[in-house]
């Protein structure tokens, strides 16, 4: 059983908050395609929703002179950094394991390499299944970010992965029992 799960990190203000900035319809398909990934190559579904829900929830809105400014943001942004430390901050106020907080936070940290000096960085699969999920949801000029969702139909979809994320854990429990 989850301690933590979608719906809680969901609807906790602070993720509203910050999800708000990087696009709710974004945050929930990179969940999605990363609970699929997760299937496809046997690895955590749980591990791998939280971190594709919350692996922008570091950004920040360049703007300049009232317009979405994509060169500033490119040059200058660090959102996996700040969403790293938000989300796993987050994780453990809301009672997460230290361990899956730490696996999540390391996913959003190394989610995208427009940071990194060094962009040969190995990386755990968890890791690379957020930056594939991302890659897979993503539009020309950050136009992934502005796809609106409707709440009720965001809670539905959390709602669907949770069930999901259980029915699979409770599938692997008893494979490996």
């Amino acid at each position: 059983m989850r301690r933590v799960t979608l719906l809680d990190i969901f609807t906790h203000p602070i993720t509203q908050k910050y999800l708000g900035r990087s696009g709710v319809s974004h945050a929930i398909r990179v969940a999605q395609y990363a609970v699929q990934l997760a299937k496809q190559h046997d690895l955590n579904p749980d591990l791998a929703a939280k971190a594709g829900l919350l692996h922008d929830i570091g950004h920040y809105e360049w703007y300049t002179q009232g317009k979405w400014d994509f060169e500033e943001y490119r040059k200058y942004d660090i959102h996996a950094i700040k969403g790293a430390e938000r989300a796993h901050r987050l994780l453990i106020k809301l009672g997460e394991n230290r361990q899956n907080a730490k696996e999540i936070a390391l996913a959003i940290l190394l989610h995208t390499d427009s940071y990194l000096p060094d962009k040969n960085i190995r990386k755990t699969s968890l890791q690379e299944i957020i930056v594939t999920a991302d890659e897979m949801d993503e539009e020309p000029l950050g136009k992934h970010h502005y796809r609106k969702m409707e709440l009720n139909d965001a809670l539905e979809r959390i709602a669907q992965l949770d069930s999901d994320i259980e029915h699979v854990l409770d599938k692997q429990l008893r494979r490996s029992v």
